[in-house]
């Protein structure tokens, strides 16, 4: 197996694992990670290996997965971790178990998304438009395949995976969707009125329009930001490529109870 570790540079405990595993285990490390341990390193989007080690919460394994290539084994040192499969005590007998081929691998959906006809990073968890300044309503048009969908007038507008279904759409009103189901979660933002609270849609195309004179940012994964102007389209399909993780529990109702 070929590894890879990134890790969270701001975080000492993160950066004193990497060291170790560094020094211990025949990979390639991320290179602002590297800079920090004294290691040679390779910047995130030219990593492509059998397995990326994150070291991190779930920011850190949204991260990888927008620039770098390769199966994930979330290693969990942030404070939630719901995308994560181990605890630092466990990574020894983790890679162990990768070694031996004792796991599985959780293929999850991403979206691919589009802002003007421009294809930007692929998303795990979600695409957020949202308002460029606080406490001021935007308008937006949504359309599935051609359909108008809605018209709504709210903060923003939330597009998530099945995946990101327990995460930003979650705290927004959204429904728990399992891993399993391919479709969209569509969310708004404190909407100003409800016509359509929130949706799951099969596999098609969405579109969202924005209306109105001021800026929107589009958020994609809490990695990516990019400002949009007035009078803009963004497009959403399901991307060609999937996330894939390193599982040993396989068991999507007992890692929601445990992260809980």
């Amino acid at each position: 197996m070929k590894y890879a570790i990134v890790a969270n540079p701001e975080k000492e405990n993160c950066l004193k694992l990497a060291k170790m595993l560094a020094e211990r285990l025949d990979c390639i490390v991320e290179d602002k990670t590297a800079k920090l341990i004294g290691v040679d390193g390779v910047p995130l989007d030219k990593i492509d290996v059998d397995i990326i080690i994150t070291l991190g919460g779930d920011g850190t394994i949204l991260l990888a997965l927008q620039r770098a290539r390769g199966k994930i084994l979330g290693v969990n040192m942030g404070v939630l971790g719901f995308l994560s499969e181990v605890e630092p005590a466990n990574i020894w007998s983790a890679i162990e178990n990768i070694e031996n081929g004792n796991y599985v691998v959780d293929k999850r959906m991403k979206l691919a998304v589009y802002y003007e006809d421009k294809r930007l990073y692929d998303c795990v968890n979600e695409a957020v438009i949202h308002t460029s300044e606080i406490a001021k309503l935007r308008n937006y048009s949504i359309y599935f395949n051609g359909e108008l969908m809605d018209k709504i007038r709210a903060d923003g507008l939330i597009i998530s995976t099945p995946t990101g279904s327990t995460s930003y759409a979650l705290s927004a009103g959204g429904p728990v969707v399992h891993p399993n189901i391919d479709g969209f979660v569509v969310v708004p933002i404190a909407p100003f009125q409800y016509t359509i609270r929130t949706a799951v849609l099969p596999i098609g195309t969405i579109e969202v329009e924005t209306h109105g004179q001021r800026n929107n940012l589009l958020v994609l994964d809490g990695q990516q930001y990019v400002e949009i102007a007035p009078e803009s389209k963004i497009k959403i399909k399901r991307s060609e490529s999937a996330a894939e993780f390193i599982r040993f529990n396989t068991s999507f109702f007992e890692r929601i109870k445990y992260r809980a």
